[in-house]
Formats: C-alpha cells, sequence, structure tokens
C-alpha cells in the first residue's frame, strides 16, 4: 500500500495502542467515465468552437465563445472535478480495533466500526473487478446490518487481512476479561 493515508488520515483520530492496518481508496475504475466524458466534452467543446463560431458574424462571436466556454466550464466540474473530488475523499482506514470510513466534499461523513462487532466478512468479484484487481466487501455486523464496501482494491487480501485483524480483537477482548 502506499504511504499517503498520512495526508488524508490523522493519527490524531487514533487511540492508545491503535495503529493503521491498512488505508484504502476506492479502486481508480471509478474514475473511468470522469475520464470518457472529459475526452467528449473537450471533443464536443472543439467542434462547438469550430462550428459555431465561423458562422457568427463578427459582433457574436465573442458572446458565443463565452457562452460556449462557459457551458463547458459548467460540464468539466460537474462531470469530471466533482466525480474526482468524490473519489478523492472516500476512504476506507483499517486499524488494529476498527474500521474507520469517511467520505464527502464539503459535507464529511464518518463511520467506525469496531472489529468485535463484525460478524462476518464476505467479498465478491464480477468477472471485471477479477480483471482490474478489485471487488465488494460485505461485512455484517452483530445486529445484522450489513455494511457494503464497493471497489475495493486487493479485496482478497483486504479480506484477508480484515480476518485477522478480527481475530485479534477478539482474542485481546478475551484476554482483557
Amino acid at each position: 500500500m502506499w504511504d499517503s493515508w498520512r495526508m488524508a488520515f490523522s493519527e490524531k483520530q487514533l487511540g492508545t495502542g491503535e495503529h493503521v492496518e491498512l488505508h484504502l481508496r476506492t479502486h481508480w475504475k471509478a474514475l473511468i467515465w470522469p475520464a470518457v466524458a472529459f475526452v467528449l466534452l473537450c471533443a464536443a467543446t472543439g467542434v462547438a468552437i469550430g462550428v459555431a463560431l465561423p458562422a457568427m458574424p463578427p459582433g457574436g462571436k465573442t458572446i458565443v465563445g463565452w457562452i460556449i466556454a462557459v457551458v463547458a466550464v459548467i460540464l468539466f466540474v460537474w462531470l469530471c472535478v466533482v466525480p474526482f473530488l468524490r473519489w478523492w475523499t472516500t476512504t476506507f482506514t483499517i486499524t488494529n480495533r476498527r474500521l474507520i470510513t469517511r467520505r464527502g466534499i464539503l459535507n464529511k461523513r464518518g463511520h467506525d466500526l469496531p472489529l468485535i462487532r463484525i460478524a462476518n466478512v464476505e467479498y465478491e468479484r464480477s468477472f471485471l473487478d477479477r480483471m482490474l484487481g478489485c471487488g465488494t466487501l460485505t461485512l455484517t455486523t452483530a445486529a445484522d446490518d450489513p455494511l457494503t464496501l464497493r471497489d475495493i482494491p486487493d479485496v482478497e487480501h483486504t479480506h484477508m487481512r480484515l480476518g485477522e485483524l478480527m481475530t485479534e480483537a477478539d482474542t485481546a477482548r478475551r484476554e482483557d476479561t
């Protein structure tokens, strides 16, 4: 795993004796459609400028050019920037004690799930997920309230490591009582 978790996750959020085991973002496949949208938007903007501006009278070229530019920027932000920021700000951190999810661009949402509350961990990989090296983790809690984490990179390793950490947390809890 890369060491970028230090930028996205503050060690102040960890308890005494707690340390980060895995820090993940959703798989990069979430950025495929924004990239396609970017290419199509650039092509459409080029076509619009190439077709509309030469056909306009000299006084209207500036206004039409600005309208095309404003529409292109709005679409770029909506179709490319927002999905990228959504991807960038969605993180899953697994410590030796809990699973921490954080998401949100302007409004932040977080969820902490103690590992001892997880009753079952399953993973699922579609054909495309297997080709790209990602998958979906489904965690069932003691309250039978499943938590689904989609597009987790290297889901098999994450599944295995989470199972190991759950066993370690359960063993530590039993030793404390």
